[in-house]
């Protein structure tokens, strides 16, 4: 898979928010396949802490999906139905909040990679030099996000703050839970970015 060369990703993100958002366009597009839409997570219970080392299996020691995350991402798949939009494989972090929040989203199984895995807690480290991790796992989601989906679907993923940072620049760290980008991959060339989009759009949408 081609590098997307991250200037690129970080002036698309710079002038996106100056386009209103043409949400019956982007779902039209959607409807016909052939796009990555990269989530962060659902809202989390902030009186939860993560304990590392990381242990994936150990639910006690991970901040999880609030009662309010986990509904509104339930109501965002719904949404997503409704809309017609079809879903193909679903990638999330390894973190039960991303998996939850998956399949929630999708109403599908998930398969949890370590490239979408919080970058925050040292999970890619090991790939490289300590120094060049966050640069390593932004190439790593730049990579998903770049990789056409199966024809007819769209691939969901599902990661964190840091990792849309590390792969799209410090601009893209004011990603709110729930909210995902919207992009089509080009094989050949670089992603490009159409949307970025709030719980309370797909909700929107699928209410016209």
């Amino acid at each position: 898979m081609r590098m997307i060369a991250c200037t690129t990703a970080l002036l698309l993100l710079a002038l996106l928010p100056a386009r209103a958002l043409d949400t019956q366009a982007l779902v039209t597009a959607l409807r016909q396949g052939g796009h990555v839409v990269i989530f962060r997570h659902g809202a989390t219970d902030d009186s939860q802490k993560d304990v590392y080392p990381m242990d994936f299996g150990d639910m006690k020691g991970q901040r999880q999906l609030s009662p309010k995350g986990r509904a509104m991402a339930a109501e965002v798949g719904r949404a997503i139905g409704r809309l017609g939009i079809p879903i193909g494989v679903v990638f999330t972090s390894k973190l039960n909040r991303a998996v939850e929040t998956g399949q929630l989203l999708s109403g599908k199984d998930v398969e949890a990679v370590a490239a979408l895995t919080d970058s925050g807690a040292g999970v890619t480290s090991a790939m490289a030099n300590p120094s060049g991790a966050n640069e390593l796992a932004g190439l790593a989601v730049r990579q998903l996000v770049n990789t056409p989906p199966k024809a007819g679907t769209n691939t969901i993923l599902v990661t964190h703050k840091t990792n849309f940072a590390d792969a799209f620049g410090k601009d893209a760290g004011d990603v709110q839970e729930g909210e995902a980008f919207v992009f089509k991959p080009d094989a050949a060339a670089e992603p490009k970015l159409m949307a970025r989009i709030k719980p309370a759009d797909w909700l929107a949408a699928a209410a016209n």
